[in-house]
C-alpha cells in the first residue's frame, strides 16, 4: 500500500513519534519547512517531511544539540567530498561532549557516594549531605577538580579543532 502523498499533522506525529508541538516548533526554528496548506486551512505533510523528522528525532535521540542537527541537515543534503569528513567532525566533538559529561557524573556520584556514606556513619552533628547541597563542603577533592579539568580539557579540544574518537590518536 503507498503512503498518502500528503497526510495531516496528527498522522505525521504518529509516523514520526515526535509531538505535534514539537513539529511545530521545528517549524518556527527553520528546521522542518512549512508545508503547503490545503485549502488554505490545514497543513498537509509529505514523505519529505516525513524523512527529515525522522532524521532529527534519531539525530535528537543521539544527544545532538539542534545546531548540531541543523549542520548535519545541511550535511545530508550537500554533496562534495567534505560531507564525511564534515560529518565526522560534529560527532567526534559530540562524542568529546559526552565523555566530558560522563566524567561529571562520575565525579557528581562520588561527591554523593561519599556524603551518603557520611550520613550513615552518624558521626557528624549535621547531615553531610545537606551540607554538600548546601556549599558547606565537598567530600571528595577529586570530584571537584574533576569539573575543572574537564572545563580545561574542553577548551583544549576546542582550540585544537581534533578530537580523539575510540582511542585513536
Amino acid at each position: 500500500m503507498m503512503p498518502d502523498p500528503e497526510i495531516p499533522i496528527g498522522e505525521l506525529s504518529r509516523r514520526t513519534q515526535c509531538n505535534i508541538e514539537t513539529i511545530r516548533y521545528y517549524e518556527r526554528i527553520g528546521l522542518v519547512p512549512a508545508p503547503p496548506r490545503a485549502g488554505g486551512r490545514f497543513r498537509r505533510y509529505g514523505a519529505d517531511h516525513v524523512a527529515r523528522l525522522q532524521f532529527i528525532r534519531r539525530a535528537r535521540q543521539l544527544g545532538f544539540s539542534l545546531d548540531d542537527v541543523r549542520g548535519l541537515l545541511r550535511l545530508a543534503q550537500a554533496d562534495g567530498a567534505n560531507v564525511c569528513l564534515e560529518a565526522r567532525s560534529l560527532a567526534a566533538a559530540h562524542v568529546a561532549t559526552i565523555r566530558a559529561k560522563i566524567a561529571d557524573l562520575r565525579a557528581m556520584q562520588r561527591v554523593l557516594t561519599d556524603a551518603i556514606r557520611e550520613c550513615e556513619r552518624g558521626r557528624q552533628p549535621n547531615c553531610p549531605l545537606i551540607e554538600v547541597l548546601s556549599g558547606g563542603r565537598v567530600t571528595s577533592a577529586e570530584a571537584a577538580t574533576a569539573f575543572s579539568r574537564r572545563n580545561r580539557g574542553a577548551r583544549e579540544s576546542q582550540a585544537a579543532g581534533s578530537v580523539v574518537v575510540s582511542g585513536e590518536k
